[in-house]
C-alpha cells in the first residue's frame, strides 16, 4: 500500500515540466500519463523504435538536452522535475 500512496502523492511541478503536462502539483503516474500524450500528439515517437522518445525542444529541456530517449530514460529523467 506504501508504494501506491507514493505513486498518487500529488508533486510539485518545474516549470519546465509544466510546459509539457499542464499545471502541477500532479501524482508522478498522472505526469508520465500526460508525457505521453503530449509524445503521440506531436507524433515524437521514433518510427523505427517506438520505446525511442525524440525529443522537441520542451522535452529536451526536460532530458537534460538529449534529442532521443527511451521510454525507461525518460522515467528517471523526469524525477529532477518534480519534488
Amino acid at each position: 500500500m506504501a508504494i501506491n500512496a507514493a505513486l498518487s502523492k500529488p508533486l510539485t511541478l518545474s516549470p519546465e515540466l509544466q510546459e509539457v503536462v499542464g499545471a502541477g502539483p500532479m501524482p508522478r503516474t498522472e505526469v508520465v500519463k500526460q508525457l505521453w500524450v503530449y509524445i503521440k500528439k506531436h507524433d515524437l515517437q521514433n518510427p523505427a523504435n517506438k520505446r525511442n522518445i525524440l525529443a522537441d525542444d520542451k522535452l529536451k529541456a526536460i532530458f537534460g538536452g538529449k534529442g532521443e530517449v527511451t521510454m525507461f530514460e525518460m522515467a528517471k529523467l523526469i524525477s529532477p522535475h518534480v519534488s
